[in-house]
């Protein structure tokens, strides 16, 4: 269930965020044209074109009306909720003309509205040139209003300035969608992302926590699995034979170069575990070997599975040292070589060769004894044998 949830994250992801993404912006544009008595040839000037671009929240409405413009000049943005116009002709239908900049495009639609303005015309930024935005100005009710290029509003301001009268006439233009993201599409899209991630990471963390303390729990499944592992890797070493190695031992084969895991030489009275390969170790060498390893360290064969366990070769086997090891006992010659060139034994288990433990110890004792009590018998007959010269003390 945990893997599904988190499998269908990205797709409810997408599922938020479809209708930003998805998003059409649509528009408007204007006809703009502008009328006005040339003072100089006493000849009307006019001008029309598509050069205007409506609000959002604007009526898509027409509408036509003298031009005014804020009369302080140093204040052309109609920002000021007491800005006074300058109207050349009053007693008509008049439309605001301001700048763009300063303070929202609602706050200067109202203001101009509260003047009793049937339009606002605001002009773009310095240096724009004749290029507009759409306007975001919720809440202006029934005001039309649209966009002029900079441009063309600082001429339209220059002629009001010279006391020009500026008849324009707005109407609806063409239709424009556009694929496109709004800011407020751009903020939710933000918020969506960083709560995704935010969920994300905290379920991560979660069910990292969960497992790991699940994992170090007694009763999981992947502790009884380890530990069911060890038992049958101690069960399959148990049942490896075990030999004692004595002088002159032609029972199995110990090789020249001694146990392959210590390098070092077998001495008699060392403990040796045989391998179904016929290899030959220590056993306190080779039985923590195979309980990490589990193959043989000469010939790599999987020794648990060559004895009919089956293990589960994932799990990681715990390395299990022997409590305890018999005691070694000193022999005279250690150094005697215990390997006799063409000795050959059977390894298969089962065979009369290989002893326990037990009987190995229990042999070596028998055979101490034998060895004392066949001295002693030698020791005698050279003792009846030999002449005894005159005056030997009697030998009872």
């Amino acid at each position: 269930m945990r893997r599904r949830a988190a499998g269908l994250s990205p797709w409810l992801m997408l599922l938020l965020l479809r209708p930003a993404l998805g998003a059409k912006v649509e528009w408007f544009t204007a006809f703009v044209s502008t009328a006005y008595l040339d003072p100089d040839t006493n000849v009307t000037v006019s001008v029309s074109s598509e050069s205007g671009r409506y609000g959002d929240s604007s009526p898509k409405d027409s509408v036509q009306g003298v031009i005014g413009i804020p009369r302080n000049n140093r204040d052309q943005l109609g920002c000021d909720t007491n800005t006074e116009y300058f109207i050349s002709r009053t007693g008509e239908p008049w439309i605001a003309l301001v700048a763009r900049g300063n303070c929202t495009f609602k706050e200067k639609i109202l203001n101009a509205a509260k003047k009793m303005a049937s339009a606002v015309v605001i002009y773009n930024f310095l240096g724009t040139g004749n290029t507009t935005v759409t306007m975001n100005h919720i809440g202006t009710r029934n005001i039309v209003a649209i966009m002029i290029g900079n441009s063309k509003g600082l001429e339209i301001l220059e002629l009001v300035r010279r006391g020009i009268p500026v008849i324009m006439s707005i109407t609806v233009g063409s239709r424009h969608v556009e694929e496109w993201m709004s800011s407020q599409s751009v903020v939710f899209v933000i918020i969506a992302f960083i709560t995704m991630m935010i969920i994300s990471l905290a379920w991560l963390i979660f069910y990292y926590i969960q497992r790991f303390l699940y994992a170090g729990s007694p009763f999981s499944s992947q502790n009884k699995k380890n530990k069911n592992n060890r038992k049958e890797a101690k069960k399959a070493i148990n049942k490896l034979q075990l030999h004692t190695v004595r002088h002159g031992d032609r029972e199995i084969d110990l090789g020249i170069e001694g146990c392959a895991v210590c390098i070092e030489m077998y001495r008699s009275r060392d403990i040796v575990r045989i391998l179904p390969c016929k290899h030959v170790f220590h056993r306190m060498c080779i039985d923590p070997w195979l309980l990490e390893h589990r193959t043989c360290p000469m010939c790599k064969l999987d020794v648990i599975k060559a004895l009919g366990f089956m293990m589960d070769a994932c799990e990681n086997v715990e390395v299990v040292i022997p409590e305890s090891e018999p005691d070694s006992i000193p022999v005279g010659n250690p150094s005697v070589p215990l390997q006799e060139a063409g000795a050959e034994t059977s390894m298969f288990p089962g065979s009369p060769t290989f002893e326990s433990l037990q009987h190995d110890d229990r042999l070596m004792e028998e055979d101490e004894a034998v060895a004392l009590i066949e001295a002693n018998l030698e020791n005698q007959i050279n003792s009846d044998n030999s002449p005894c010269p005159i005056g030997c003390p009697d030998s009872r």
